[in-house]
């Protein structure tokens, strides 16, 4: 449990030892608090679904997960809670690596988590705060503060499950009917060993009725045999049943539907009916999982497992049906120069990548992304990778807009800068976000008011023109959860702007915030003598949050990003407007709303 140098204490390592208690003790005290009796019943009125994680990758067991909840909304159970169980030593995902874990995802309330939060947020359209999320860095720092303290000294833990069992993540009231509890990580980590103690516990303690174990789990295929391999799932069973937990069904991923015989095998080895075999195999979209798993009449036996079918409706997927054949139906594309860090991993920049795909189907297109890496448009990389920058030239000449997500750092800047030059000085639609915002103040800085050293606090401090700088109320020692951080205010200061029209003429705005650098208010005035414009501030007016370039048929930063609000049929409005703008749509779209607001 414990990484680097050094022997900890006798008392650290009491506290830490004591926490696989506490965990249990804390989901008890979850389920004493949630299962309230339905008056004229005796039976409980909370049931617990609860996904483990087996071989899959985290990306990968999210679409489950979020699937089997949905079909747990469309069944009319009434109210629903949302856990997520990290087992990583991290308090919560902020200063994670996206090269290695992928996106830091923001929530309203500042809580930065792991991406599948963000799948769960987009895909059952609900809003979740930072305790839906608990990682084992969370509670051992909980447990080792309170010991330092001396709190223990006999009396009960508290954690704040107790608070999130009473606020269903649907905006109901009351508590929630159906508890759906992901524990991500893989059968056998020690990181996971007080969580999976702690469900056995609960388990046990809430009969087979109130309980529902699926085991999402990877089938692979080898290349040169085509053979679907049980193996690796058999295994993971055998380690789980080990654990005092028996999977009621298993969720198998795989790249083709999963064989009739190899349904019979998982059977035979894992004590699991064939029914109760789920395959989620490759789909054209996301949108066809909920369809996959109805098929399988999934909602059915989960019901059934946890003795719901007497009050659950009939599912009705209409919607999803209808979302799935219209992506499958377009066939146009438009192309995206995504400009950014970490292209390496595409799931560095998931949220942007799917707020992109929103927008485009409400446009009727395809998004056609086109990834380049920022440091293969800079003059150094003609010389050491000629190749690589021809390649990404190439490719930002070819693309119908622009794009700059955030990000931490000077590597790739220059490119960055030399894409926001292009965008702005050949017409080509541009958003910047974060960090992409910044790049563009700055290029306009250099390129414009020609102050040729304009640059970030962030990228060099010594600079005489310091055009963003770090934010006052920042820890420059400190980095986890040290940002400007969750859902923010901006005031747009004139309705005759894209933007404000692109959020239906709303006077307001507010979308969430993490971020260390801001513009310096200093230079706001010349650079808005210049012709660029500030549209959006917080609410004391200092900060800028939102800039735009008269006479470009689309030039826009964002200090916030949007994309963590973007949702299938509500697409974020800066996305939108970028693909309009990119297909040709935006001019007409903006005379709409004029006409709409006077």
């Amino acid at each position: 449990m414990f990484r680097g140098e050094g022997t900890p204490s006798e008392a650290t390592l009491a506290a830490v030892l004591a926490s696989n208690n506490v965990i249990m003790e804390r989901i008890e005290k979850f389920l004493t608090l949630l299962s309230e009796v339905v008056p004229g019943s005796c039976r409980l009125n909370v049931e617990a679904t609860r996904v483990l994680g087996a071989s899959a990758a985290n990306a990968e067991k999210a679409e489950p997960t979020e699937s089997e909840a949905d079909l747990a909304r469309f069944a009319a159970l009434e109210k629903e809670l949302h856990e997520r169980m990290n087992p990583y030593l991290n308090t919560d995902a902020g200063t994670m690596s996206p090269f290695e874990h992928g996106e830091v995802f923001v929530l309203d309330d500042g809580g930065e988590v792991d991406l599948d939060l963000g799948n769960y947020e987009r895909f059952l359209d609900v809003t979740l705060t930072r305790d839906n999320n608990i990682t084992t860095g969370k509670i051992y720092q909980s447990v080792l503060e309170k010991e330092r303290k001396g709190d223990y000294l006999g009396k009960t833990v508290q954690d704040w499950i107790e608070s999130v069992s009473q606020t269903p993540v649907d905006g109901k009231e009351g508590p929630a009917d159906v508890c759906v509890i992901e524990l991500g990580g893989t059968v056998g980590d020690i990181e996971s060993m007080p969580f999976i103690e702690a469900l056995r516990q609960l388990y046990f303690s809430v009969g087979q009725d109130n309980f529902c174990l699926i085991h999402v789990s990877l089938i692979p295929v080898l290349g040169v045999v085509g053979e679907q391999k049980t193996k690796p799932t058999q295994h993971s069973v055998r380690e789980l049943r080990a654990l005092g937990l028996t999977p009621h069904f298993l969720a198998c991923r795989s790249a083709q539907p999963l064989l009739e015989n190899t349904k019979q095998k998982l059977s035979q080895f894992c004590h699991v009916p064939v029914a109760n075999i789920l395959n989620i195999h490759d789909v054209p979209n996301i949108w066809h999982i909920p369809l996959l798993l109805q098929n399988q009449n999934a909602h059915d036996a989960i019901l059934k497992q946890m003795d719901l079918v007497r009050v659950a409706n009939h599912v009705d997927l209409r919607e999803w049906t209808r979302r799935a054949e219209t992506f499958d139906n377009l066939t146009e594309s438009v192309r995206i120069a995504m400009v950014g860090k970490y292209v390496g991993l595409t799931d560095s920049y998931l949220s942007v990548v799917k707020a992109l795909l929103h927008a485009c189907i409400a446009c009727s297109f395809k998004p056609s992304i086109d990834w380049i890496a920022a440091s293969d448009l800079e003059d150094d990389s003609a010389q050491s990778t000629p190749e690589a920058y021809a390649t990404a030239w190439k490719t930002l000449r070819g693309a119908a807009c622009v794009l700059v997500p955030g990000g931490f750092g000077d590597r790739g800047v220059k490119g960055m800068i030399l894409a926001a030059k292009y965008a702005r000085e050949n017409n080509v639609p541009y958003l910047g976000i974060c960090l992409g915002m910044q790049i563009s103040v700055i290029e306009f800085a250099r390129s414009v008011l020609h102050l040729e050293k304009a640059n970030s606090e962030e990228f060099d401090p010594q600079t005489p023109d310091l055009v963003v700088i770090f934010m006052p109320e920042g820890s420059k020692t400190h980095m986890g959860s040290t940002m400007r951080l969750g859902s923010r205010r901006t005031l747009f200061q004139t309705p005759d702007c894209t933007t404000s029209k692109l959020y239906n003429n709303s006077k307001y705005v507010d979308e969430r915030h993490r971020h260390r650098y801001e513009v310096n208010p200093e230079v706001v005035g010349t650079l808005e003598e210049a012709g660029l414009r500030f549209v959006g501030r917080d609410e004391s007016g200092k900060r800028m949050e939102i800039l735009e370039l008269p006479g470009h048929p689309f030039y826009v930063g964002v200090q916030f990003h949007p994309e963590y609000k973007s949702r299938p049929g509500r697409p974020s409005a800066p996305f939108l407007g970028l693909i309009m703008a990119a297909t040709g749509q935006l001019e007409a779209y903006v005379k709409t709303q004029q006409n709409g607001s006077i």
